[in-house]
């Protein structure tokens, strides 16, 4: 059905929201002098750090962007594709869907992660935070990767877990799947697929 499968990285193909949440909370309670709970800070997660900084008006970004990576690093033990995730990436190249990533992390993020380095061979393109002037959940990182690919919208399915990743791609004009591993539900998502697991994805493809 789509000949362009295109997905996020954080919370979508790796679990990493654990790491992140406990890490941007030891950013703030290091920067800010704040305690927030695991919930207040969950809407932070899968965002670019800086903006996440603006929105906590705390004005040294690239301070911010620092630390909060310093601590995300040392909570990197936690973090883990979800399950099956590996399996299906592999399938879809195997029937020859031209594989994507949008993603708000900048390049050296993506290059120095782990398990992002299985799965090297398997992406034709990838969008990074320093490939588009604006970011999630503006659509400009989708449209970069239409531009840079060729792809045409409606060839093109965007799967990620938040409400930006699908204001991202619905702003591009591209179909979204909201993948909710840890089956939160819809939260208010208007995604035009709902997937829980792997296998559901190969379904929807």
């Amino acid at each position: 059905m789509y000949k362009h499968i295109i997905f996020d990285i954080d919370g979508t193909l790796i679990d990493t929201e654990k790491t992140g949440v406990l890490s941007l909370q030891m950013t703030v309670r290091e920067l800010l002098d704040k305690e927030m709970t695991y919930d207040e800070l969950y809407p932070y997660f899968g965002i670019p750090s800086f903006k996440a900084a603006a929105m906590m008006e705390y004005d040294d970004k690239e301070k911010f962007a620092q630390v909060w990576e310093e601590h995300f690093q040392e909570l990197m033990y936690l973090v883990k594709p979800f399950d099956g995730v590996p399996e299906m990436l592999a399938q879809l190249k195997r029937e020859g869907k031209v594989m994507g990533i949008v993603t708000s992390r900048n390049r050296f993020e993506f290059q120095y992660d782990l398990n992002l380095k299985k799965w090297a061979s398997i992406f034709d393109h990838i969008i990074c935070s320093e490939d588009s002037v604006r970011h999630k959940p503006e659509p400009d990182p989708m449209l970069a990767y239409i531009a840079k690919s060729g792809a045409e919208a409606q060839e093109c399915l965007y799967v990620g877990d938040t409400i930006y990743d699908f204001q991202c791609g619905d702003g591009a004009g591209v179909d979204f799947a909201l993948a909710d591993w840890h089956r939160r539900g819809m939260q208010g998502i208007p995604a035009k697929y709902h997937v829980c697991s792997a296998e559901e994805i190969l379904q929807i493809c």
